[in-house]
């Protein structure tokens, strides 16, 4: 009996071992015991960084503060267009409901262009384009109320405790999430090939509704430049959110979920996500490895 007791004390020690990684505090901030030794300074307010398939984190701050998460709120709209099973080659028309009267930001998309709900879905994942955004949510069954219900359901039954959302587009302040909840949400997102696609798209053309060719291109800085293994990226910025970037990229052979929330100025999140990379690779050879 004793016997087996020790045992049995061996194994919950060595499965607690895995479930919970040590983590060093360096700095203010949390890291992986094993990679502690030059863990970057990041100027993000809250960062996670962490393995997508065994949930180990590497980099942590200020993971449990609920932010203003911006556009960042895109990856709920497309999720839950999708779980919909809607018509992607509808048309839909950019109305007067698109208009941003909450920021009264500007959009290239005229009221009365008409685009496929796929085409919104690819401008709204690529280029954060707002106006997309709501369109999508206005064209769902029930309307923009119902959409957005929808999104908070969504985010309960991911785990996302701390998440709540008002729009589609993220320009309502109230938009707010933890670092940990969007971990779950770029999670799950990864997980529709759609999404995966249509986030990291170089570019697309559109014509506008005064059949003027519009070109875009996508929002993040290190899908154009191509050097990056990303499977899923999104952008977000508003004033009260600072600059935000959530990305599941790989790095040597890791799947990682890179969160970066309220980064000051407009380079901020691309330079910590560029440090978190180098800081991982400057790590021993057998890290790189796949899990």
């Amino acid at each position: 009996m004793l016997k087996f007791f020790a045992g049995w004390l061996l194994s919950a020690a060595v499965a607690t071992a895995f479930a919970a990684p040590a983590l060093t505090e360096v700095h203010g901030v949390k890291v992986a015991t094993q990679m502690a030794s030059q863990a970057p300074l990041l100027s993000s307010h809250s960062v996670l960084v962490m393995n997508s398939q065994t949930g180990e984190p590497l980099y942590e701050k200020n993971t449990h503060q609920r932010l203003p998460i911006a556009s960042i709120t895109k990856l709920m709209t497309a999720m839950v267009v999708l779980d919909a099973d809607l018509d992607l080659n509808e048309a839909v028309t950019i109305s007067d409901a698109e208009i941003d009267r909450l920021k009264n930001t500007h959009s290239r998309l005229a009221i009365g262009t008409t685009l496929t709900r796929r085409e919104l879905l690819l401008l709204a994942l690529m280029s954060s384009e707002n106006r997309a955004a709501a369109a999508l949510a206005r064209s769902y069954p029930g309307g923009t109320d119902a959409f957005v219900a929808r999104m908070n359901r969504k985010a309960r039954a991911l785990g996302m405790r701390d998440t709540v959302f008002y729009d589609a587009t993220g320009l309502n302040v109230r938009n707010s999430a933890t670092a940990a909840d969007l971990a779950l949400m770029v999670k799950a997102a990864n997980g529709y090939p759609l999404i995966r696609q249509y986030s990291t798209a170089q570019h697309h053309a559109v014509y506008s509704g005064a059949n003027r060719l519009l070109q875009y291109k996508n929002s993040n800085a290190l899908v154009r430049e191509g050097e990056w293994d990303i499977g899923l990226q999104k952008t977000g910025y508003i004033q009260e959110a600072g600059r935000c970037l959530v990305m599941h990229a790989t790095v040597g052979a890791q799947p990682l979920v890179i969160v970066l929330l309220a980064a000051g100025n407009p380079a901020a999140r691309i330079n910590d996500a560029k440090a978190i990379r180098h800081w991982l690779e400057s790590q021993p050879g057998h890290w790189l490895a796949a899990g």
